[in-house]
Order: structure tokens, then C-alpha cells, then sequence
């Protein structure tokens, strides 16, 4: 005989592991510190920088 199956603990264990993963991926995008931000920014426009000094002009 086949085991009873409660949907709506399903339904509601299947929510609970997807906003899981959404925490997890915000953690992952939104939980630097202001410092991190700061480091990350700098060194993006030090290699644009660098990108736009090696140019060649025409």
C-alpha cells in the first residue's frame, strides 16, 4: 500500500527550500559591506582605466 501524502505539507516544504535559495542568492549579492562595495568599484574603474590608457589612437 502506498504512503498517505499531505499536500499541503508538500506544497508548503517545497515553498519553504525556494525562499531558501532566494535568501541565499540575496546573501550572495546584497550582503557586502560597505568596504567590499568600495574595493570592488575601485578596482573596476583602475581596469577601465588601464583599458582606456592602452588605447591606440587612429
Amino acid at each position: 500500500m502506498a504512503e498517505i501524502l499531505n499536500l499541503n505539507h508538500a506544497r508548503k516544504a517545497k515553498a519553504k527550500t525556494n525562499a531558501k535559495q532566494t535568501a541565499a542568492e540575496n546573501r550572495a549579492r546584497f550582503g557586502r559591506t560597505k568596504a567590499e562595495k568600495t574595493l570592488d568599484s575601485a578596482r573596476a574603474e583602475k581596469l577601465s582605466r588601464a583599458l582606456d590608457g592602452a588605447k591606440r589612437e587612429e
